[in-house]
Order: structure tokens, then sequence, then C-alpha cells
């Protein structure tokens, strides 16, 4: 067996121990967190390579490949860019650190504190996969005087709080409508196989669906409470959150009735996720919506909302780049052309409680707030 089949093979059996000790079927949000953060097993916590420009094989590159691209990886030029508006923060509210959630290659990372320099005391990063944040040491092996690692929160924080698609990670849990009926989805063991079953639930959507068609989709209780979290536990600073997703009423349109789970792997995406556990990332978007009243009622303040187009191209994405290479600025045309990343992903920024009153730069034209 590969190490790969290995690795398959022990996840689900650690999966199919938890859904026997649930009685028989596990909720998709515990299978999620399962298929994706079971130490050393999970897609995020085992060793295989996820971040990068190409797939294993393509163009004759080496190097183990990569399952999907962010931003970072994209352009150095979108760490820049959101550094611009970090430095802001950071002379805004008073603070001097950084805090970036699930910093995966350790390329944003980089990326800000190279841009940064001596306006950043210290830059901790929060990610629960081993050996991720041994990558990111490596790479930011000329920063170590200033880089510290959590595996959750401290009691009280300040500073600017940096999260690049780290809330589409977050597990969620599964609703269908059928027949009229509303279920939760989860996992069971059918013949030795992972399967969806469904059983009758309370749980609803925040907006009502209408029509009377079946209907799949999400709901985001782990993602709202993390923002919770973060508005009990930040005395100073602000939150700004990149993503891809939408407003609630566009989340919950009649016409998305498959919902939004999808999985990467080697830059090509499907829908099964409970196929090849572990080997593949699993995500849903944001419903920005939520997020939004989840840190308001926890006493945040949005202080803006648009599109990662506009928030780039706000912060001054465009400037220095007379001389880049083509290869350079078609990379950065993907962070802000509505047909790549640039209207898909969004941005929110939140202040903490009591916060002076500022405007981010990066909301200073197009902000959408209203459209929440």
């Amino acid at each position: 067996m590969t190490n790969s089949s290995i690795l398959t093979s022990a996840l689900q059996a650690k999966i199919s121990t938890a859904i026997e000790s649930a009685g028989g079927w596990l909720g998709f949000d515990a299978f999620m967190a399962l298929a994706l953060y079971q130490p050393g097993l999970g897609y995020y916590a085992n060793a295989s390579p996820k971040f990068g420009l190409m797939p294993a094989g393509v163009n004759g590159f080496k190097g183990g490949g990569s399952d999907f691209v962010t931003a970072p990886e994209l352009s150095p030029h979108f760490g820049q860019t959101l550094a611009r508006q970090a430095a802001q923060a950071l002379q805004a509210t008073g603070t001097t650190e950084v805090w970036e959630f699930g910093a995966g290659s350790g390329a944003l990372a980089q990326q800000v504190l190279d841009t940064l320099g001596e306006q950043v005391a210290r830059y901790t990063i929060v990610d629960l996969s081993s050996s991720l944040r041994e990558r990111q040491g490596e790479r930011l092996a000329a920063h170590a005087a200033k880089v510290a690692w959590a595996t959750g929160l401290p009691a009280r924080m300040r500073g600017v709080v940096l999260g690049n698609e780290v809330l589409d990670a977050m597990p969620v849990k599964l609703l269908a409508r059928l027949n009229g009926a509303w279920h939760e989805r989860g996992v069971v063991l059918h013949e030795g196989r992972f399967t969806y079953a469904d059983t009758p639930t309370e749980l609803r959507p925040p907006l009502e669906v209408p029509g009377h068609h079946d209907y799949v989709t999400e709901i985001h209780p782990q993602a709202e409470g993390f923002v919770r979290t973060l508005a009990d536990r930040l005395e100073a600073g602000a939150v700004f959150l990149l993503d891809y997703g939408f407003p609630e009423h566009e989340y919950y349109h009649p016409q998305r009735s498959m919902g939004t789970v999808m999985c990467h792997r080697a830059h090509r995406v499907d829908a099964d996720a409970l196929a090849d556990v572990g080997e593949k990332d699993i995500t849903a978007h944001v419903n920005f919506t939520g997020i939004a009243l989840a840190g308001q009622e926890a006493g945040l303040e949005v202080l803006g909302y648009t599109s990662q187009g506009r928030f780039l191209l706000n912060c001054g994405l465009l400037d220095g780049l007379e001389n880049a290479s083509l290869s350079e600025r078609s990379r950065v045309q993907k962070l802000v052309q509505e047909h790549e990343m640039g209207e898909l992903f969004k941005v929110m920024a939140f202040g903490a409680k009591n916060s002076p009153e500022w405007r981010p730069l990066g909301f200073s034209a197009g902000d959408r707030t209203h459209t929440l």
C-alpha cells in the first residue's frame, strides 16, 4: 500500500469508529472535522502537499504538486497589498501585533512581515496542523524572532487579525429539504462505505427558501462561533476575513439547491466529500450575513464588506506594477477580475469593542455592507 492509502485507511477506520460511537449516524460537521483535522491523518493534519500553482505532472512540474492555489501563492502582491491595510489598522487601533489564522504555506505571513518590517512587534500564527507549522517555520526563518505559533486563542489578545480562506474550511452542518420536510444530513456506514443519511431536524436555514422543491444547503455554527470567540477575546484591534461566499439572500437562493460543499484535489473540483477522505480538501462557501450578525451580536463593529477585487484596488494593488513582467501582471489580474477571484471572494472587517472611529482603506469605495 502507498503512504496515501495507509493514511486514508487509518482515517476511514477513525471515522467508522466515530460513527459507531454516535449510534450509527454522524452529523456531516463532525465527519468534516475528522476528515480535515484528525491529528496526523486529516487533510490539513497530514504531510501531503496542498498549496501551489501546479498539480503534479503538469508542464513537467516537479516537487510533489499541489491541490489548489490561494491568493498569496498566486502573487506576492496580494500579501504586500493586504499589509498596507494591516499597517493602517495597527496605527488606527494603537496595536503592534498581527494574528493569522490558518496560515497555510506561510506565504501570506512572509509577504506581510517583509512589507511591514518594524511596524510589527509579533506575528502569531494559529494553526492546528503540526506539519504546516513546520513548513511555515522553514519559510519564515528570517523572521524567527517575531513569529510565534499557537493552537488556540488566548484569553485576551490585541492586534490585527487576518484570516484568508479560513472560514470556508470550518465544518458545516448539512440541511436537506425533502418532500417539504427539513432533515439534517449525516454520514453512516453502508456495506463498508460512507454514505449520506438524513434525519428529521428542527434546524432551519436563516432564511425561508421559497418553493417546494428538494433543497440541500449548509448552516455555519462553527464559523459564527469562531467570530463570537474573537469578539470576546479581542481587547483592541481589527479583524480582516477574506473568503469566497455570498450574503444570505444569495446563499439561500432557491436555485442554489445543491448547496456549496465542494472538494479540491490536484486543482480539480468535485462534490463527493465522502470519497478519498484525507486526500482532498472539503470546503463550503461563507454566508457573510451570518458572520456579520454573529460579530455584531458579540460586540464587534462591522467596518466594511466588499469584493476582494475592490478591496485590493482600494489598497493600492496596482501601485508599482508598471515594470512588472507580463506573467506577474497576469497573476495580479486574477486577484481582481470578476470571472477569477475578484468577485466570488469577499472581504469583511470588524473592529474590536470600543475601538476609536476609523475607516479601513480597503472599503474607501464600493463598500457593500448595505447588501448584507
